[in-house]
């Protein structure tokens, strides 16, 4: 078992509680019809975002999908941002015109955020091209899920990345269903990771409810992308405990994936760890506190602000050239 020394574990807690308090508190404010958006659940895989994220700097680049919730508040953008651009307003991060599906913050390095399932992928080469150009250090991790890796633009990016040695990793939360559609039913290969040696990369598989896996795959990944070695595709096993989207049916699921996702789940498993590295259960239960008093902050002002105006709809539109 891998070694994570204790101010790193505390901030992979503190990242993966952040994560599933914002989780928790947008679906009940979606139960009670407070606010009405698109919203695609992130339980089951809150640890695989926080070891991930904890492993980039500030300045490092992030492009995810709709279901992008982990990536976005690991990486450390402001609740009150956040909140206020998920709920339209003018005060969010792009002033309420991107929504829970396009969210951007490039201080924070959220580059992207895609609602086109594996767009992101090339997207992340061209920034892993920009730095590599530029010669300014930054690693890009595109975070997708399974069912993105059977289009056609996965492939073009393993192999161009590789092609060009580019400072990218390729983050896959398996979360073993596309939309309704089984992995097995979806795809003839074991695994996702084991692609990678079709193109020359370099593939890890790991238990992404574990974090003695997920954070040294992911911090060695990066460290061998910022140091020119190129690229790694990562595989991080999880569940999504969730429909596909909010209020989505989840019927499909045998019973025994339910409960094999119940036994698995990453929380209790990384509380454990936590207690077993001398973390206190009232210290681990104060950040969890401490974070819910500021989600509860951030979701009041984003409830009180405004909503952009009218003349914002003539604002941050690219116009086609003159004639």
């Amino acid at each position: 078992m891998s070694t994570i020394d204790r101010a790193r574990l505390l901030d992979i807690y503190t990242r993966t509680m952040k994560v599933n308090r914002t989780d928790e508190k947008f679906r009940s404010l979606l139960m009670q019809g407070k606010v009405a958006v698109m919203y695609y659940c992130v339980r089951g895989q809150e640890l695989v975002s926080a070891a991930a994220m904890a492993a980039l700097t500030d300045d490092d680049y992030v492009v995810c999908t709709y279901r992008g919730q982990g990536e976005q508040t690991a990486k450390g953008i402001p609740a009150e941002l956040w909140w206020a651009e998920c709920l339209g307003k003018v005060t969010g991060t792009c002033k309420g015109k991107g929504g829970t599906m396009h969210i951007t913050y490039p201080a924070k390095g959220i580059m992207v955020t895609t609602g086109v399932v594996g767009s992101g992928l090339p997207i992340a080469n061209g920034l892993a091209m920009a730095s590599q150009n530029n010669g300014d250090g930054k690693v890009t991790v595109v975070s997708f899920g399974d069912g993105a890796a059977n289009i056609g633009a996965f492939h073009e990016a393993m192999n161009m990345a590789q092609l060009y040695k580019l400072p990218v990793v390729f983050l896959c939360q398996n979360n073993r269903y596309g939309e309704h559609t089984a992995f097995a039913d979806h795809t003839s290969s074991e695994s996702i990771s084991a692609r990678a040696s079709g193109y020359g990369m370099r593939g890890v598989l790991v238990d992404g409810n574990d974090v003695h896996q997920v954070y040294p795959a992911m911090q060695e990944a990066v460290d061998r992308a910022r140091a020119g070695e190129g690229p790694t595709l990562i595989e991080a096993m999880c569940y999504r405990m969730m429909g596909h989207f909010f209020g989505a049916d989840f019927s499909y699921m045998p019973p025994e994936h339910l409960a094999e996702m119940q036994r698995e789940d990453p929380l209790p498993k990384l509380r454990k760890v936590m207690l077993e590295h001398q973390f206190s259960a009232e210290e681990l239960d104060a950040v969890v506190a401490g974070i819910d008093a500021e989600i509860d902050d951030a979701v009041t002002m984003a409830l009180a602000a405004d909503l952009p105006g009218a003349e914002e709809l003539a604002i941050d539109v690219l116009e086609g050239a003159p004639a």
